[in-house]
């Protein structure tokens, strides 16, 4: 007979059931948790200890100059990293400090971090290596084979940017970080465009974590980025950058910076801040007088925060990012402005007393003497305040500022660079609501008001231009990696600022500031330079200066222009004695660069330099009669020429000396070269030539006795070779303090 179930049976049923029932909810909602919520984490996790995913970095693109010279380019490199999961033993941790610390110069602290994080699969210990660096790695992992270091350490392919000009354009072109993006400059610019695609290699994973073989592996190739061809030229580049770095040594100066753009363009043909930096080093300090400084700070913690200071300051691109009081080069805007207004005529004159009262001070001239009656055409040579706060006055706030605002000095000029300053109306300039007599009058001769230097010369390029304002620019072209032209740059015309009319006249005002006015230092001879200086004070630094010069040329044709600014120069320091020489010296180079041909008055004629006859291979009789003019000096007993100082076809002076030797195995002549400083023309060659030397005259030789010579090319108490040219340079000192 059945036993029927008690109550206490019955109730351990139901607990039992009830028990099963909650255990599947519990099973049901650990699987949903898993599946559903959780789902796509574990799938990832499952994925990640399952496959291998490889990024392979994308070359960036090239950037070229104006002639597809390399100046950025990226190559390939290495990266290193660690599974720290895999370590087992405190040998091997220990082996793995070191050897990072000693090949890679790596912190130890940070390198026994990354070591001791057992749970992590990976941790990258450093990118970008070269061949010889990895080579050095795997001859250390192998060294210390015993220890299997090859199942800690990877190696994957990486890119690395070199610069090989080195400080080439540096706060032009800028650099890049870390992660291969750009971080100042142009490569910051065009950072999108620069910047490739990069590739994967998949692989999957056995099941102790190894790689499985190739036949297991996916791979997406990389794509290289876009390159950059600019409008740099590397031979203006290095004219720009040589006198600027020669600025900066002689003046003491804190900074010199300069433009070179060709006017009917916008293109920036050469752009340079100095001191510079070393692109494939931009960490690196490179002004010693910053390390000097540095060096003197004995808090660390300071030291620490001005080194970062200096870095910055080493980048910044001063020509974009810097503003200025602009002095008198402002003047040729103010005179452009009442010729085309007709508020001023060619006719025009005005008497010069030396001072103006404005409101209830005076003004002076900078040299605080009378010009008496002139012309606008001869008080841009004086650069006479009195005359310029006059015509600003006549034209007006409402068309002084119509003038100001068309010129572009209330807007940015769009140059494809990062961080142009923006102008600010209030702070950088009056605006007409706030400009009352005083502040027109010290703004008619550039005063009160600040500017950047790419405005600057924005607006002197106009002039140059017939009075079209043009939108500078950097970029000429972007490129695939064929070659193959993705985007070219189109010369871009804002607006007509003034009638060809009244810039053809004005070019040839400027080109009498050259010729006999403030800015004589920067006259060439056969060429027409036009221009302007400047000397403006620093408002945050009391006493000190900025110099500039601000022109074209040639000024009846122009092809180019240029502006030099030295900051805060010692001894000389203005625009006429300090920046225009600068930019006399890079007028002259890079004219004859680009084969525009001097045209020499009788007076340059009769200075100019001609090319040594080539003697070489002729008897000595004959070769006197050829080389006649020069003094000829023979050396040897031979009766025919085998060489010759000065080499055939090099530039010398006139009446100068020709050393030739009739035998192979005579010894060069020699001599020491004398000082050909602070003299005249006629002093230093009769002295060089008295010496067995030749001179070639650099700078202006347009005022008779009050120029003196300053520089020489070769120094003195040097020896060498009789017959050797030496530059010498020469500059005014009479009328340039302005």
């Amino acid at each position: 007979m059945k036993k029927k179930p008690t109550r206490n049976m019955s109730l351990r049923s139901h607990i039992v059931f009830a028990g099963f029932c909650l255990f599947l909810l519990v099973l049901i909602g650990n699987l949903f948790w898993i599946q559903i919520v959780k789902g796509e984490e574990y799938r990832l996790k499952a994925e990640k200890n399952q496959l291998s995913d490889t990024v392979v970095n994308a070359h960036r693109g090239t950037i070229y100059d104006s002639n597809m010279k390399i100046i950025a380019q990226s190559a390939s490199a290495w990266l290193v990293y660690i599974n720290p999961s895999k370590i087992s033993s405190e040998e091997q941790k220990t082996l793995l400090v070191d050897g990072f610390a000693e090949l890679f110069e790596l912190d130890r602290e940070t390198l026994e971090k990354k070591v001791n994080r057992s749970e992590s699969g990976y941790e990258k210990i450093i990118g970008k290596i070269d061949n010889s660096q990895k080579a050095q790695l795997e001859e250390y992992i192998k060294a210390h084979k015993d220890q299997k270091l090859s199942m800690i350490v990877g190696i994957d392919p990486d890119t690395k940017r070199y610069y090989p000009l080195g400080s080439f354009a540096s706060t032009v072109v800028g650099f890049t970080g870390s992660e291969d993006t750009g971080r100042s400059g142009l490569e910051l610019q065009y950072n999108t465009q620069l910047t490739g695609k990069s590739g994967r290699i998949i692989t999957a994973k056995n099941a102790l974590a190894g790689d499985m073989p190739n036949d297991y592996a996916t791979t997406y190739d990389a794509t290289q980025g876009y390159s950059l061809q600019l409008t740099l030229d590397e031979v203006i580049q290095y004219y720009l950058e040589q006198q600027l770095a020669q600025a900066v040594e002689e003046t003491q100066a804190k900074y010199a910076y300069g433009i070179v753009m060709d006017i009917k363009t916008g293109a920036i043909l050469g752009m340079s801040t100095m001191p510079d930096y070393d692109l494939n080093y931009p960490y690196t300090i490179s002004s010693s007088r910053v390390l000097e400084e540095l060096e003197k700070i004995e808090d660390e913690q300071k030291k620490k925060e001005e080194k970062l200071n200096a870095q910055f300051s080493q980048w910044r691109n001063r020509v974009i990012s810097d503003t200025y009081e602009p002095g008198s080069v402002f003047k040729l805007f103010v005179a452009a402005a009442a010729l085309e207004e007709g508020i001023m005529t060619p006719e025009t004159t005005y008497d010069c007393s030396g001072s103006i009262k404005v409101a209830n001070y005076y003004q002076h001239c900078f040299n605080h003497k009378s010009h008496g009656t002139q012309t606008v055409a001869q008080a841009l040579p004086n650069s006479c305040n009195t005359f310029f706060i006059t015509m600003g006055q006549r034209m007006g706030k409402e068309k002084f500022m119509k003038y100001f605002k068309a010129f572009g000095f209330t807007e940015k000029t769009g140059i494809d660079l990062p961080s142009e300053s923006v102008p600010v109306a209030g702070k950088t300039y009056y605006d007409v609501d706030r400009m009352g007599i005083a502040e027109l009058s010290s703004a008619s001769f550039g005063q009160t008001f600040q500017i950047t230097p790419i405005q600057m010369i924005n607006a002197v390029a106009c002039i140059g231009n017939g009075g079209k304002l043009m939108t500078p620019y950097l970029v000429s072209k972007i490129l695939d990696e064929n070659g193959n032209i993705v985007s070219e740059t189109t010369p871009t015309m804002k607006r007509q600022v003034i009638s060809e009319g009244t810039a053809k006249l004005m070019a040839e005002y400027m080109e009498q500031v050259v010729v006999w006015g403030t800015a004589k230092n920067a006259y060439v001879a056969g060429y027409h330079i036009a221009g302007k200086t400047g000397t403006s004070e620093k408002l945050n630094v009391p006493g000190e200066n900025i110099a500039s010069f601000a022109g074209f040329a040639p000024a009846n044709d122009p092809k180019i222009a240029i502006l030099i600014a030295v900051d805060e120069p010692q001894g000389l320091t203005t625009g006429g004695a300090v920046a225009a020489p600068v930019a006399g010296r890079i007028f002259e180079n890079v004219l004859a660069y680009l084969n525009i041909d001097p045209q020499y008055n009788d007076e340059e004629l009769a200075k100019a330099t001609v090319t040594a006859p080539n003697l070489v291979g002729k008897e000595v009789s004959k070769a006197k009669l050829e080389a006649a003019g020069f003094t000829v000096k023979v050396v040897g007993g031979g009766s025919t020429v085998v060489s010759q100082t000065p080499a055939a076809n090099q530039p010398m002076p006139k009446n100068g000396v020709v050393v030739v030797y009739t035998e192979e195995t005579a010894q060069k002549e020699t001599a020491t070269v004398p000082d050909l400083t602070n003299l005249t023309v006629s002093e230093a060659n009769r002295i060089a030539v008295n010496a067995g030397f030749n001179i070639k005259i650099s700078g202006t030789t347009q005022s008779g006795g009050e120029v003196l010579s300053y520089k020489q090319s070769v120094a003195k108490d040097t020896v060498a070779d009789q017959g050797s040219v030496i530059t010498v340079y020469f500059r005014s000192s009479v009328n340039v303090q302005d």
